[in-house]
């Protein structure tokens, strides 16, 4: 789960990370009462789930009551990536003298916690490294043994250097128990700001969040941004799916993400393209096939539906009445391809096969035929 820098902000403060003095605005004349606030010079600040909001005109400085209301409603007006702009922050303007970049996340390549830092900042960390990777450092700030501040210190005082590592120290340990005690997958400063009267400040905050632990933080919850998911993907989580949307063509419907992947990878090895990781998980509910199906159903890309299940605990009776559902319920005029091995998977093929359904127990089988209709299917209008 992403948070919106607004939102990480505030867990910044929280830790003691010290941010620039800002307001969340939802209109205009908002935007306007803020900047005047602030002395009549700010910082307006698109609040996207989207990186290079600079490039995008996401975020200008502004001077004056008049400025900061036209420029609000540009703002609002914005789509930045896939995302559209419906909350704005309005941000002091720092005079920045250095910008540097800070971040603390699980490195599973250690295992544990890592300490990236950068004399250069303001940009995303991997066209950073791409372009001059020396400046670029990163520790193993802590395995099962807790975080070696020592190396820490001398880590930032060698990158940031003696004007910002020991005020970048304090603001280290914070993020690292910002990460442990909110289940944090990523905590990023970017850019950690030098300004020209000594001090070191947060000037954007970045914060991604372990799905699993989020049962954990009952306020972290509450954040959740809905433009994080597609409307496919919201559909998805409330009825009890795994799924993700990607570009290509045979729509997949599997039990098991283990299962899901290799359905996924035998596609591409035979000159296919999956559309979607979708994983129905351990239930045999029927109505879960006939949300997949009617999820899949609306991506016009897709000319071929692959259902492959391996019966465990979902029984294959149940999968079979859950297509026969979407049969009867949507306008499925596109092939299906479906293999159904496990439990029940007798019953569950003679229910198909009755209604005229072909199906196989061959996973192989199944994919070659899906892979095959999906290169001389006709685009759907």
């Amino acid at each position: 789960m992403k948070l919106l820098e607004y939102q990480g902000r505030e867990l910044f403060k929280r830790y003691g990370i010290t941010v620039p003095r800002a307001t969340t605005v939802n209109g205009a004349d908002e935007a306007a009462l803020a900047v005047d606030s602030l002395g009549g010079v700010g910082v307006i600040k698109a609040q996207v789930l989207a990186g290079s909001r600079g490039k995008a005109g996401g975020v200008r400085i502004v001077r004056g009551a008049d400025e900061a209301r036209a420029a609000a409603r540009a703002l609002f007006g914005m789509t930045i990536g896939d995302y559209s702009v419906e909350k704005l922050l309005v941000e002091e303007l720092l005079d920045i003298e250095q910008e540097s970049y800070l971040s603390l996340m699980l490195d599973r390549s250690i295992p544990g916690i890592g300490c990236v830092a950068s004399a250069s900042g303001g940009e995303e960390i991997e066209r950073i490294a791409a372009r001059t990777p020396s400046p670029v450092r990163k520790i193993a700030l802590a395995r099962g043994d807790g975080p070696d501040w020592d190396l820490c210190s001398s880590m930032l005082d060698e990158t940031l250097g003696p004007a910002i590592a020991p005020k970048a120290l304090p603001m280290a340990k914070g993020l690292h128990q910002l990460l442990f005690e909110n289940d944090c997958l990523l905590a990023e400063i970017n850019p950690l700001v030098r300004t020209r009267d000594g001090s070191v400040v947060a000037a954007d905050a970045k914060v991604v969040v372990d799905d699993n632990g989020l049962w954990r933080h009952e306020k972290i919850r509450t954040l959740r941004n809905r433009e994080e998911f597609s409307p496919d993907e919201m559909e998805a989580r409330a009825a009890g799916l795994s799924f993700v949307a990607i570009k290509g063509t045979i729509g997949c419907v599997v039990n098991g993400a283990g299962l899901a992947m290799a359905t996924m990878d035998t596609i591409k090895l035979f000159g296919g393209h999956p559309a979607n990781f979708l994983d129905v998980g351990g239930s045999s509910n029927p109505d879960k096939i006939l949300v997949a199906l009617r999820i899949l159903l609306r991506n016009m890309h897709i000319r071929v539906i692959l259902i492959n299940i391996f019966g465990g605990i979902t029984r294959c009776d149940d999968i079979a009445n859950g297509i026969l559902m979407a049969r009867r319920q949507l306008s499925i005029t596109i092939p299906m391809v479906i293999r159904l091995v496990g439990t029940n998977d007798e019953a569950g093929r003679a229910l198909l096969t009755n209604e005229g359904l072909k199906n196989s127990t061959d996973m192989i089988a199944a994919v070659r035929e899906a892979v095959t209709l999906d290169k001389t299917a006709e685009r759907r209008p």
